[in-house]
């Protein structure tokens, strides 16, 4: 192992080339290059084989980190997409989005002192590969199941269960409000960190392994809650959070203030071939303006991006603590910067101004004191710290809610948290009502994809002990 691991001690940190800010700002292309096989082996035997793998221990999915990565060292590649697919069910995904420096590479034990192993660039590596060499290959199972599984939602939740369900034989319909599969992977994430392809292909590739999808259908409209469970042995709810946080200050109302949400999936849309009025009104094109994003999380960083690509005069970040407490990726804050993104930090939105069209944002500046039961520091206003961005268009990245399902699905009796979360049993994740199980953001509340994948992959395996347990000789006889 020695000669083809533990490579830290001689070969430096490398990330696949990254291409230069001015090109990549012209475009909404993927910003890194392709990863050489050469060096994707390279920098795969910088991994030291602890003991005790941090990397893989702060994984959400617990991925075999170590053993794809001596794998991918020693040239087996196909093996080491086996290990990688073994526990994730969208790796070439995950090596895109994940927020390594805050996950597997933040806490690789030869960060300090060597830099870490570039895990998410050999992740992507592995599986684009994979796909190109035709190892992927659709979720068929074995042997067909009689029972069905009804999915609302077709989101990174929603997907991994239906591809675990799947495997196990189930017939698995999923439902989604959209016209596309994929969630906020389609919509949410700009091309130039997710290129809709790479999600798309998922779709067509559950398809082919007998994945029944019903789109443009709205649970609580189109279908209820009620004949889903009558129809199907199990129902996931999936749905994600997607009501956007709001706030209250003068001149809230103004036009040119909109949700995050809503500038994103009208830049995503005129990405996939789309006409988007809202953006040939101008109302979501951020071309020629001076552009204030208030918010510090991955979403903002999306944003802000997205603005410098769609050419506007200025784009500025507004948010109320320093760079050490960005909750989101450290490194898209990076690329953001090198984008041309002005940060106003420790700055806090207390009025806007304008006639009609929003014209200005308000702040004053923010003191970081103790931290508080979180152990994120409190935030205090400073008196006489008042300044003014220009702004023609604000857009507001406070993150999301969930929206109230118990009443768009006409299901009084769905339990809901005092956050509007639904309510699940955290052992078998199932809701109120039997055989109606959630997973992902609509139970944790607005969190990572990664996240999402792996509680869509325990609902699965709860999903399929309630069904096997239901469908048992003895559950028959006790009915």
């Amino acid at each position: 192992m020695a000669e083809r691991m533990l490579q830290f001690v001689r070969l430096d940190q490398r990330q696949p080339e990254k291409r230069a800010a001015e090109t990549r700002r012209a475009d909404f292309g993927e910003i890194y290059k392709e990863f050489e096989p050469q060096a994707a082996t390279a920098q795969a035997s910088r991994c030291s084989q602890c003991g005790v793998p941090f990397c893989q221990v702060h994984c959400p999915l617990n991925n075999n980190i170590p053993d794809w990565l001596k794998l991918t060292a020693e040239g087996r590649l196909e093996e080491a997409y086996e290990v990688a697919s073994a526990t994730n069910t969208f790796p070439e995904i995950c090596g895109r989005i994940c927020p390594q420096d805050r996950l597997c590479e933040g806490n690789c034990v030869i960060e300090k002192g060597f830099g870490s192993v570039t895990i998410g660039s050999v992740e992507k590596y592995i599986t684009d590969t994979a796909w190109e060499r035709g190892w992927v290959k659709p979720p068929k199972p074995r042997r067909e199941l009689a029972q069905s599984v009804g999915i609302v939602g077709a989101g990174p939740a929603g997907l991994a269960a239906a591809e675990r369900l799947r495997v196990r034989g189930y017939q698995v319909h999923v439902y989604d409000r959209y016209d596309r599969v994929g969630g906020l992977m389609i919509y949410g994430i700009p091309n130039f960190k997710l290129e809709k392809d790479v999600v798309l292909r998922r779709w067509k590739q559950y398809e082919e392994g007998g994945i029944h999808f019903h789109l443009n259908t709205a649970v609580g409209q189109d279908v209820s809650l009620a004949e889903l469970r009558a129809r199907h042995d199990s129902v996931l709810i999936g749905t994600g959070v997607y009501k956007a946080r709001e706030m209250s200050a003068p001149g809230i109302g103004l036009d040119g203030i909109v949700p995050a949400l809503d500038y994103l999936t009208a830049a995503n849309r005129v990405g996939l071939g789309e006409a988007v009025p809202a953006f040939a009104s101008g109302a979501l094109d951020a071309t020629g303006k001076h552009v204030v994003v208030i918010g510090g999380g991955d979403t903002a960083m999306d944003c802000v991006r997205t603005a410098v690509r769609q050419g506007a005069t200025s784009v500025t970040c507004l948010y109320r603590r320093d760079k050490a407490n960005m909750p989101g990726s450290m490194r898209e804050v990076y690329n953001a910067e090198e984008e041309g993104v002005r940060f106003e930090w420790l700055g806090a939105p207390e009025a806007f101004r304008g006639e009609g069209h929003v014209k200005g944002v308000i702040a004053h500046r923010m003191h970081l004191g103790l931290p508080d039961a979180t152990g994120r520091q409190q935030v205090t206003p400073m008196p006489d710290s008042r300044f003014e961005l220009p702004a023609d268009l604000v857009i507001m990245a406070l993150g999301f809610d969930p929206e109230d399902l118990p009443t768009a699905f006409g299901e009084k009796d769905l339990p809901v948290t005092r956050w509007g979360t639904l309510k699940v049993d955290h052992r078998t994740m199932m809701t109120a009502l039997p055989g109606v199980f959630a997973a992902g953001d609509i139970v944790r509340g607005a969190s990572l994809v990664v996240w999402a994948i792996r509680d869509g992959r325990d609902a699965a395996e709860q999903m399929d002990l309630y069904m096997q347990q239901k469908a048992s000789p003895l559950a028959v006889a006790a009915e």
